[in-house]
């Protein structure tokens, strides 16, 4: 069982635990209202109240990434998540209700609110990871192929990876080099597919032959798919569970004929909306920060030292811009002209720079690029031409990146650390192309959302 929004997966597990922490921070703000309160209030103000209150604190758990197949914090530093949640997510309920003076929380009425939403949710996340078995949820798939393309299913570790499904076993068909493990074999043993899929309740099946020109199941697979049970390819079912494109299972084919990639005026022109939106309130927001970043540079390394630099990256259509950012780095960092990878603890940055790269503080002249539309909010990071040349000779796909405006955050940036290599590039490549493929102004948003998590816990810097 999965259930599909806006061309997102929702795992069921995740999607029952938002539900109940929806609910439960509703009835904290209710709850609070009503034994502190003035007991003369119309319910219908009570409710909007607990309404706004609980939407924050929801928005703000997403924007900690609480609801995310990629958290693997144990309890500790999930009752961290959920406090900065709460304290955010109710703060800012208070000043939009403040708006409205009939709608206004008294102190006692915010605090009692805020502790009662701290409790309730701690208590459901708590139940959720001891008493929820997960397996309830996720699907049995049974895997059509036992050679190399299904052993990449077989490898499939992490518990983020498997959190939507349950693999059942591999069907090795006539012809094909067993490579997946003896034991995770399942023997058919003359019975029919379908017969067999609906006898072990197998709620979908998942077609990853090495060679599917040979031996392939037609009729079977067709019985299967009449009798209800979903059949998927192998690079679509590791596309919608891990996140990502896997580069050495992908065709032009696929990409030709497969779903996604869907772009008309509406969404182009949301999006820049979106855009213009977020850099605009983002500049007010962040003018206090850009000031004494300015005073940090010119401290450091003096008033004639420069505060921004300006570097060619390759943007939409592999057209070439260039990216503002506040300077990290020393003036001399390629002083022999040749385009070098960051790296961790790099020696070129400066003692300002260490922070700037942490909090993500350096990215903020990119909203320029933003307001001037070299750039969206989000997508795919800007490589400079001198690796994107590189990257293009030996990762096929590469270019395709480059079909939508680069971000100043993205899918690859959340799901991925910082990439200072070719590999990294391949693995990051991966993330860019899911984004690209599924990308909308739900997806958009929630991405920014997520990006609060990054900056807020230095996750990917250097």
């Amino acid at each position: 069982m999965r259930i599909g929004l806006f061309g997102i997966t929702w795992h069921p597990a995740l999607a029952l635990l938002w539900l109940a922490e929806s609910t439960a921070v509703l009835f904290a703000c209710r709850l609070g209202c009503s034994l502190v309160g003035a007991p003369d209030v119309e319910s219908s103000i009570r409710w909007v109240q607990a309404s706004v209150f609980g939407g924050c604190i929801i928005v703000a758990m997403v924007a900690m990434g609480l609801f995310t197949r990629r958290m693997r914090d144990r309890m500790a530093g999930v009752v961290l998540r959920i406090s900065v949640s709460v304290a955010a997510g109710g703060t800012l309920a208070a000043l939009l209700l403040g708006l409205a003076p009939n709608y206004k929380l008294s102190l006692v009425e915010f605090f009692a609110s805020q502790a009662l939403a701290w409790a309730l949710l701690v208590l459901v996340r708590a139940v959720a990871q001891r008493l929820i078995d997960e397996d309830i949820f996720k699907r049995h798939v049974l895997v059509y192929g036992a050679g190399n393309n299904a052993m990449r299913l077989a490898r499939l570790r992490r518990r983020a990876d498997q959190r939507g499904f349950r693999l059942h076993g591999f069907v090795a068909p006539q012809g094909e080099d067993v490579v997946v493990p003896a034991d995770r074999l399942v023997k058919v043993n003359g019975t029919a597919l379908c017969d067999y899929a609906r006898l072990h309740n197998i709620d979908e099946i998942v077609v990853a032959m090495d060679d599917r020109r040979r031996n392939f199941p037609l009729k079977e697979l067709l019985d299967c798919r009449l009798a209800g049970i979903p059949i998927s390819e192998q690079v679509t079912f590791l596309e919608r569970e891990t996140g990502k494109v896997h580069l050495e299972l992908l065709t032009p084919s696929w990409m030709i004929f497969g779903g996604g990639f869907h772009r008309d005026g509406v969404n182009r022109h949301s999006e820049r909306v979106l855009d213009l939106a977020a850099a605009l309130c983002l500049l007010a927001i962040a003018s206090p920060i850009i000031l004494l970043t300015i005073i940090a540079i010119k401290l450091e390394e003096g008033f004639s030292a420069p505060l921004l630099y300006r570097q060619k990256r390759v943007g939409q259509g592999g057209r070439a811009f260039d990216v503002f950012k506040f300077r990290s780095m020393r003036v001399d960092a390629e002083r022999d002209g040749k385009a070098q990878w960051a790296t961790t603890n790099d020696s070129r940055v400066t003692a300002v720079g260490k922070y700037l790269r942490k909090l993500r503080i350096d990215e903020l002249p990119q909203l320029f690029n933003v307001l001037r539309g070299d750039m969206s909010f989000v997508g795919p990071r800007p490589e400079r031409p001198e690796f994107v040349s590189q990257l293009a000779e030996t990762i096929p796909y590469y270019h395709e990146r480059h079909s939508v405006k680069p971000g100043i955050t993205g899918w690859a940036q959340l799901c991925y650390p910082y990439g200072a290599s070719e590999q990294d590039a391949v693995e990051k490549l991966q993330y860019d192309l899911f984004y690209v493929k599924n990308r909308d102004l739900i997806f958009d948003i929630l991405i920014l959302l997520q990006t609060v998590e990054v900056i807020l816990l230095g996750k990917g810097a250097r």
